[in-house]
């Protein structure tokens, strides 16, 4: 079964962890898009590890990870993360490949990428990683891809500082090389995992547009970075947050009002961690805005969605989600396309009561206060979407099944 695990919101939503703890029953593990700009943190017990580029799931020793033709991979970070993986004692040589087909960040595209972005008159807040000169490059057929690496004509193009980067990095990058198409088609039959980055409303097509990552974050571009077809995909996960977080610039019709709700604003920050894990910038927060996350379930195909950070709410006698958006005095439950829409939409708030009592030793739905049951099930009405997956705290074992997605059977 080839199961998909996207965000279903702004990015940050928890996919490493769920991919962390759906992994023990996976054969593979393939990271299907993105680049460093990514971060996942995954805490098990007191050790908590920070990836970028490397799957989630090589965490676990017998697992084997694939990072997918969709990528782009700065090599400096790349091996810097498995140096770090070596030296917390987590043997990854000959686990680790890397798709023929992926394409690979060059140094100067990283200030150029930073370039770019102060030159525009309304600068996105790029993470400075050269993710988007990258992908751009690739869409003009200018960009170098693991392949190339031994194409003396292609490598004559490149600039002396681009070689003299490579030349320490080459051999390496070759010896993890695959032809990811042929593992797949190798791995039919099994459990793999494929891992998203970013979030859906972060996807180049579907998304908050142009406030968006340069790469395909929606379940689709899973098909393509592991070389498969659209009809090898079983099932799609949507991971989301009990609330909404957002890092950079472009609409987030929920953000709290930080010069009138500064404490709740700093609460959801601080009790969520929510800094950025590649560039510890601090994420905007805001209310769960079930429109927007409605809009990702329909436009993705997600057959589950994962709940995580729900005990972030556990002080609060209230809780509100976003249920529709005023614009210019109409009220509508569409997530618009249009940049300046979102910019003016009001969101339209309903009020749940809160449980008022820590989540953090729950252990399946059942032992859930009767107020969290009711704020889930009525995402899952709105959504039309059942919740799957539930965490309630950072560790591995702080996640409960209700659905279990390897072979759809309930777990309550």
């Amino acid at each position: 079964m080839n199961i998909v695990v996207i965000g279903a919101q702004w990015g940050d939503e928890g996919k490493g962890k769920i991919v962390d703890f759906l992994a023990g029953d996976a054969q593979a593990i393939v990271r299907y898009a993105g680049g460093a700009n990514a971060g996942h943190t995954i805490v098990i017990g007191d050790k908590k590890y920070a990836l970028h580029l490397v799957p989630s799931g090589i965490l676990y020793k017998d697992k084997t990870v694939f990072l997918g033709a969709g990528m782009v991979i700065d090599p400096e970070a790349l091996f810097t993360e498995l140096a770090m993986l070596e030296e917390r004692g987590i043997e990854w040589k000959g686990r680790v490949f890397i798709s023929d087909r992926a394409h690979i960040v060059l140094p100067r595209y990283r200030e150029l990428d930073k370039k770019h972005d102060l030159e525009r008159k309304k600068p996105i807040g790029t993470t400075g990683r050269g993710i988007g000169i990258t992908y751009a490059l690739k869409c003009q057929r200018d960009s170098i891809r693991l392949a190339d690496l031994t194409w003396e004509d292609k490598l004559a193009e490149l600039e002396d500082e681009d070689l003299q980067f490579l030349k320490p990095y080459a051999e390496r990058l070759l010896s993890m090389k695959t032809d990811i198409t042929s593992e797949m088609w190798k791995l039919r039959g099994k459990n793999v995992l494929l891992e998203g980055a970013q979030g859906a409303l972060l996807d180049l097509d579907l998304g908050s547009y142009p406030y968006v990552s340069s790469g395909i974050s929606c379940s689709s571009g899973a098909a393509v970075g592991a070389g498969m077809g659209p009809r090898s995909i079983d099932r799609v996960l949507g991971v989301f947050k009990a609330y909404s977080t957002r890092v950079g610039n472009g609409p987030m019709p929920t953000e709290f009002d930080e010069a009138n709700q500064s404490e709740l604003y700093h609460f959801i920050r601080e009790t969520g961690h929510e800094y950025g894990v590649t560039t510890g910038r601090p994420r905007r927060c805001g209310y769960l805005d079930l429109v927007a996350l409605r809009y990702a379930c329909r436009s993705n195909s997600i057959d589950e969605l994962v709940l995580t950070h729900l005990d972030v709410y556990d002080t609060f006698g209230e809780i509100e989600a976003c249920i529709a958006y005023k614009i210019d005095g109409k009220t509508t439950e569409d997530f618009p396309a249009s940049i300046d829409e979102l910019d003016r939409a009001e969101p339209v708030l309903k009020k749940f009561p809160g449980w008022k009592t820590s989540l953090r030793s729950c252990r399946s739905y059942e032992e859930l206060p009767a107020n969290a049951q009711a704020y889930i099930e009525f995402i899952e009405v709105y959504s039309g979407t059942g919740v799957g997956i539930v965490s309630v705290g950072e560790d591995r074992a702080q996640t409960f099944i209700r659905v279990n997605p390897w072979n759809s059977e309930s777990a309550d």
